[in-house]
């Protein structure tokens, strides 16, 4: 067998240093003729593991589940969660964490595997996923990553040479998923439904210690982690909208204590713009359109908030008191993430009381007019958006001429005000159509180069080169999805 230190796994589990109440032991079922699918190297590579060994036998073995890498100790991870309104108690029903990845840079990482098979938390589940929504999940999560967005990261996608039942029989894979950690809201409102006053400091403790050492030496350590979830909570909304990023499942299980994107379920770029555009299939009433994420991201850190309650202060009186105040933070550090963002796609340098009613002007017309939202960030940063309906209409020149006299009046070049949006306006995202059409050739026809060709554009967003131009068409009009989570 390989040597550990050879093939770079640095495996240690400090999630059992928790009360048993958060976990339970258990180990990936195997899987009939495991295949490698796709290896991210790169992200590989940043972790110390080595490459040619995971697209080994050997390799292949431990990224199904079949082997446990050496120092892993395989466990289900307990949690709760607000789905759609309605509080449950949840777990890892198909995911196994098989510890965390000390990196050569001296981080650690969550190394799990989604798709590993039945957990204590399987609810019935037969604890499978299939290949074309973890491909999925692979593909968007490193367009996030390209993007510049905090994201949970695909290290491989591994075939299972066995099928799932679903509506129809799917090809089985498993995902070999790495995140900063997988801490939910989730988790503590498990703690607070389920545990006692001591398995909610445990935990905070051990989050603190994983997400915000400073804190530890402050005399509100709680308060602080408090407010460094709900900053990293609203910068990274903030950053979906301007990149017009659905996430679909906003549920308090699937919102992070780092701060990372996770659970690319029913996710989706929109093409026009629409802020009650929807993704989810199951998302009847809106409840995650892409306009309330921000509201939906406050509503989901008040239940943070409310599970922090016992540790912020004795008095309860007080520890709401505490807990509001932070909370009441969250608007304008949302709103100073995402006006900050809008100002750099269009090219407005420092601020000027006018930006805000460009924006919503703007964001107004496309909304009218059925502007695709990315393309038309596109068009103005290369001065064509008279190719675009918008631009052919009398309000948009009226709007037009108000946004050249601000970028006029900044001390700015022109250069370098389009330099601005370049680096903030994508040249590709990954539009529905293109992801269905590389997942169609994957899973059906076993032809992997349309999705590499779409990672490979995907990786370099900003470069705006004559082949992103053409993955920047428009899906046909008549052309509608609904996505769901692939369970």
């Amino acid at each position: 067998m390989t040597n550990r230190n050879e093939a770079g796994w640095k495996l240690e589990q400090s999630y059992q240093q928790l009360p048993a109440l958060f976990y339970t032991e258990t180990n990936p079922t195997a899987v009939q003729a495991p295949k490698l699918i796709v290896l991210n190297k790169g992200l590989a590579k940043q972790l110390g593991l080595d490459v040619a060994f995971l697209e080994s036998k050997q390799g292949e073995e431990i990224l199904a589940g079949n082997t446990i890498p050496e120092g892993s100790l395989p466990l289900a991870q307990a949690y709760a969660g607000h789905q759609f309104g309605n509080f449950t108690r949840l777990g890892d029903g198909r995911a196994i964490l098989l510890g965390e990845q000390t990196t050569p840079t001296g981080e650690k990482v969550d190394v799990q595997l989604k798709g590993a098979g039945k957990t204590p938390y399987s609810r019935g589940g037969d604890g499978r996923a299939g290949l074309g929504p973890m491909l999925r999940e692979y593909i968007i999560s490193e367009a996030m990553h390209a993007l510049g967005i905090p994201t949970t990261r695909g290290l491989a996608v591994t075939s299972a040479g066995e099928s799932i039942i679903r509506e129809t029989l799917l090809e089985g894979a498993v995902l070999t998923r790495i995140a900063a950690s997988h801490l939910r809201v989730g988790t503590f409102q498990y703690a607070t439904a389920w545990g006692t006053r001591e398995d909610l400091e445990a935990l905070a403790n051990y989050t603190i210690e994983k997400h915000d050492k400073e804190a530890a030496q402050r005399e509100d350590p709680y308060l602080h982690l408090l407010e460094n979830v709900i900053e990293r909570q609203a910068k990274l909304i903030a950053q979906w909208q301007l990149v017009g990023f659905i996430h679909g499942v906003m549920n308090t299980d699937n919102m992070t204590i780092s701060g990372e994107t996770i659970d690319y379920g029913p996710c989706a770029f929109m093409d026009t713009y629409d802020r009650y555009t929807v993704f989810s299939s199951i998302d009847r009433q809106g409840r995650y359109a892409y306009g309330n994420q921000p509201t939906i991201g406050q509503w989901n850190l008040t239940q943070f908030a409310i599970t922090l309650l016992p540790l912020l202060h004795d008095e309860e009186e007080q520890a709401v008191e505490l807990a509001q105040d932070a909370l009441a933070k969250y608007d304008s550090l949302y709103e100073y993430y995402y006006i900050t963002g809008m100002r750099e796609k269009l090219g407005l340098h420092g601020e000027q009381d006018e930006d805000e009613g460009l924006i919503d002007d703007l964001l107004s017309m496309m909304q009218r007019y059925e502007a695709d939202y990315t393309n038309t960030f596109i068009a103005l940063t290369f001065g064509t958006i008279g190719e675009t309906p918008m631009g052919k209409k009398e309000d948009f020149a009226e709007w037009h001429k108000r946004w050249e006299n601000r970028r006029k009046s900044q001390d700015r070049s022109e250069t370098e005000s389009q330099q601005m949006m370049r680096a903030s306006n994508p040249a590709v995202i990954p539009r529905n159509h293109r992801v269905e059409e590389a997942l169609a050739a994957a899973v059906e026809d076993d032809d992997y180069s349309v999705m590499n060709e779409l990672l490979h554009l995907l990786s370099t967003p900003f470069a705006h080169t004559k082949e992103q131009a053409e993955y920047a068409h428009v899906p046909p009009p008549q052309t509608a999805y609904q996505t769901f989570c692939g369970t």
